[in-house]
């Protein structure tokens, strides 16, 4: 056999294959949902008590009701258009906004770089920065290991 038929029977078997271990990882699974308790041990009356009075629970009754009433369907309508039409706005905004970069990149960052320049900057402002590195310098300061021991 030679061309595309070649690789056949390996699908073949490689399907029969998964289908056996899912089948048998299934069946292991199945143990799980029938627990049994153990006849010898002293606490085995009391668990099989309360598993068998609670064999039920939970169930639907069981849990609380909404407090809400259930909108009507005219005002789930009414949403979805209100949505519809939110997005249909959001939409013309967006197309509305020049989303890639016309001009002259070293322009555009000198650009920026005159807006930031325009921006006062608080005197604290420059004080704190210098304090800051002040503190990062005194840090590697006592971060050096210190001298080593002589050994004699």
């Amino acid at each position: 056999m030679t061309g595309p038929d070649m690789n056949a029977p390996i699908r073949k078997f490689a399907a029969v294959l998964t289908a056996a271990v899912a089948t048998g990882g299934l069946t292991a699974c199945v143990g799980a949902f029938n627990p049994e308790t153990d006849p010898t041990s002293p606490v085995a009356p009391r668990v099989q008590a309360l598993v068998d009075a609670n064999r039920e629970y939970p169930r639907w009754a069981d849990f609380p009701k909404s407090l809400e009433p259930e909108p009507e369907p005219a005002q789930i309508a009414a949403q979805v258009n209100t949505l519809r039409v939110t997005g249909g706005a959001l939409t013309g905004e967006v197309s509305r906004i020049e989303w890639t970069l016309n001009e002259d990149p070293a322009a555009f960052a000198q650009g920026v770089q005159a807006r930031i320049d325009a921006t006062p900057v608080a005197p604290v402002t420059q004080e704190t920065a210098a304090e800051i590195e002040e503190f990062a310098r005194r840090t590697r300061e006592r971060g050096r290991a210190p001298p080593p021991v002589p050994r004699r």
